[in-house]
């Protein structure tokens, strides 16, 4: 793994920790502090030199009466990434934000841009034929986010990555599997002869009404899995920080490491956890997400009850209280979320508020 991905996963830890500091101590930080504490350490990361004039252009206006943007990327000193940022306490659901962003990366010819306020990333096509809306390609948090899912969007930002064709090949799949999505569940919306008989013919006995019957109250939705960038782009999945070439016996110790982190994660499941008494259920859990406070709770057999819903996962579960306060399309996916550090619960003992991923930490700890 090359080190600008290697040194991802810390970064953003220190970052996450600011972040809740800041919100903790509820402080308005401004646009200025946002940029030193948050984005530029975290552009550093990812391989851009903030000194160099020729990689990385501050209030960047292309001709002098154009509205400047906060940082403009160069590779081979061609503008390849605008990034707007606003200050850490702002929404970035505000449409004129978005517009503005896309409008001008459209002007100067540059495909990518992204919009953020130093937690949240919002990463947009500019050239897409569609409406603005539509031109975002991936958003995630990195204060509740799930770490995989983040580290692999963000490596997408690296530039590395920004050298080659592969934010455009992944574009490419996400547009056409948004529209096959969408597709189909059209189909199964309306009442189509052909997906009708095609039901009937593999669905021995059932009816045409039946059929159209069982489809009215059916909850169908196509997902598509994220392809992993970092499994593309050769590099491994689990991240560890190594500052010079490793010898292959170092190599396979590392790799062997990180199979068993990785297979002790696997087992560190809340059924785990409650079966190890580290989890009493029912436990109550709750996050205060954009001003709402949400609720769920643990049940005996490891579930997630949140409202009327239930989910396998902590993930699952805040995805969707996440989307319930972010009021998208139902069509659209919760967003990834993870669940272990998005959930609080209260301590017994102290009264006071802990992720649960202290618990899964506890678990992890006894089973070394």
């Amino acid at each position: 793994m090359d080190q600008q991905i290697s040194k991802l996963e810390p970064a953003t830890e220190v970052i996450r920790k600011r972040i809740r500091q800041v919100r903790d101590r509820k402080e308005l930080i401004g646009e200025q502090n946002t940029k030193a504490a948050l984005i530029d350490p975290l552009l550093s990361v990812l391989g851009w030199d903030l000194q160099e004039i020729d990689e990385v252009r501050r209030e960047y206006r292309r001709k002098p009466q154009d509205n400047p943007v906060d940082y403009a990327l160069f590779l081979n000193r061609t503008e390849c990434l605008l990034i707007e940022a606003k200050s850490l306490e702002k929404d970035l659901g505000d449409r004129k934000w978005i517009s503005q962003n896309i409008s001008y990366a459209a002007v100067v010819g540059v495909k990518w841009c992204v919009l953020t306020n130093g937690d949240e990333y919002r990463i947009y096509n500019s050239h897409a034929e569609v409406d603005v809306d539509e031109k975002l390609f991936r958003k995630v948090s990195i204060s509740d986010t799930d770490p995989m899912f983040l580290i692999d969007t963000l490596a997408l930002l690296s530039k590395d990555k920004m050298r080659g064709s592969l934010l455009d090949e992944l574009w490419k799949a996400h547009f056409i599997d948004r529209k096959v999505r969408l597709a189909f569940e059209s189909l199964l919306g309306e009442d189509d002869v052909a997906l009708i008989r095609a039901i009937c013919k593999k669905a021995s006995g059932v009816t045409p009404s039946e059929a159209r019957a069982s489809l009215k109250r059916a909850k169908i939705t196509i997902d598509f899995p994220l392809p992993k960038v970092l499994e593309l782009s050769g590099a491994p999945i689990v991240p560890t920080v190594t500052a010079k070439p490793a010898a292959s016996a170092t190599r396979r110790e590392a790799g062997k490491k990180a199979r068993e982190t990785m297979t002790a994660m696997a087992e560190a499941t809340l059924p785990n956890l409650v079966a190890a008494g580290l989890v009493k259920p029912p436990l109550e859990l709750e996050r205060t997400y954009k001003g709402v406070r949400l609720t769920a709770s643990i049940q005996p057999n490891g579930t997630v009850s949140f409202g009327s819903r239930t989910s396998l996962t902590l993930s699952a579960a805040g995805g969707i209280a996440r989307k319930s306060v972010l009021g998208t399309s139902p069509q659209d996916p919760p967003p990834a979320t993870n669940g272990w550090i998005f959930w609080q619960f209260r301590d017994s003992k102290t009264g006071k508020l802990r992720e649960i991923d202290s618990l899964r930490q506890e678990f992890l700890a006894s089973t070394k």
